[in-house]
């Protein structure tokens, strides 16, 4: 014979509800760490034992760093970011099918996200929630100016390249979610309380433009620069985009799918970025922009 004790009414809702803050930055935290661990996993046929930071030139040789690039440079990497899904290979595609998965899974719980964030208040008092679009984009844009800033101050190439990536990859998903926004108009939580309201006019809520940012220039700090702080880096670059995401939930702004869409852009964004600046990394063969052109290197080991 067995007993139960019983439960106490609503008990199981409001656990559930107690969760939700552990679930979202769980699901936040599980598409960056993917896309973390991607990172650090060679590719199919790959020397593990060949750096992938690139090397410096010869002595003798003083190239500019890639964030001088001529606007022709420029424009060639839009027409690369663009076009890039006609050259995926098998791993690009599992990844890109992994991301909506994420989506969809995270939308089984939009509805869930936003009544936790919204519980106790009118319907009026929900349509006054402030999203504070400029406080949740500060974070943001002080680390890309910060990091810009203190490269030009210390004159250092390395972050000056840094900074750029960061800019590029932000510009890139940025476009890129502006014409999903358009194209999908979703209406967002602070408009309706129906997380299916697709193609809606005035609708602009998928992705999140935010998160999007975010997430793009938080991943190329985490990822870019020398191995002696990567785990500070990264918890300081994913947690960028993961924080971003969490508040604009909370301003009931966007709903979960939507900042866990512009996460999975800005992380893609962001390493097609990292990886188009050290695309000749394991080539002794190098083309390196100069002003008025561009400089053919030769790397070679002399014994």
């Amino acid at each position: 014979m067995s007993f139960s004790l019983p439960q106490a009414p609503g008990r199981g809702r409001i656990l559930q509800k107690r969760r939700l803050p552990t679930l979202v930055l769980a699901l936040l935290t599980a598409v960056a760490a993917g896309f973390a661990w991607a990172q650090t996993t060679p590719s199919p046929g790959t020397d593990p034992s060949i750096s992938t930071v690139p090397e410096p030139p010869p002595p003798s040789v003083t190239p500019p760093p890639p964030d001088t690039s001529t606007r022709e440079g420029f424009g060639h990497d839009v027409a690369l970011y663009f076009t890039s899904p006609l050259h995926w290979n098998g791993t690009d595609w599992a990844w890109f099918g992994g991301a909506l998965v994420a989506i969809g899974a995270s939308h089984h719980y939009d509805t869930d996200v936003r009544t936790h964030f919204t519980k106790n208040l009118t319907p009026t008092e929900i349509s006054n929630i402030k999203s504070d679009d400029v406080q949740d984009m500060l974070p943001t844009a002080i680390v890309l100016f910060g990091t810009w800033g203190y490269a030009a101050w210390v004159d250092d190439p390395n972050g000056r390249s840094e900074a750029w990536s960061m800019f590029e990859a932000a510009v890139l998903s940025s476009v890129t979610a502006y014409g999903t926004k358009y194209i999908v108009r979703r209406e967002g939580p602070d408009k309706t309380s129906n997380p299916n309201e697709w193609f809606k006019s005035g609708g602009r809520s998928f992705p999140s433009e935010h998160s999007t940012a975010a997430f793009a220039i938080g991943t190329v700090l985490a990822e870019a620069g020398g191995d002696d702080y990567r785990w500070l880096r990264r918890v300081l670059g994913y947690g960028l985009g993961i924080g971003t995401s969490y508040l604009r939930l909370k301003h009931n702004a966007h709903w979960l799918s939507d900042t866990v869409a512009g996460g999975a852009l800005g992380i893609a964004s962001a390493q097609f970025t990292l990886n188009h600046v050290y695309r000749n990394r394991n080539s002794p063969l190098a083309l390196i922009p100069v002003q008025g052109g561009a400089m053919l290197t030769y790397r070679m080991e002399l014994p």
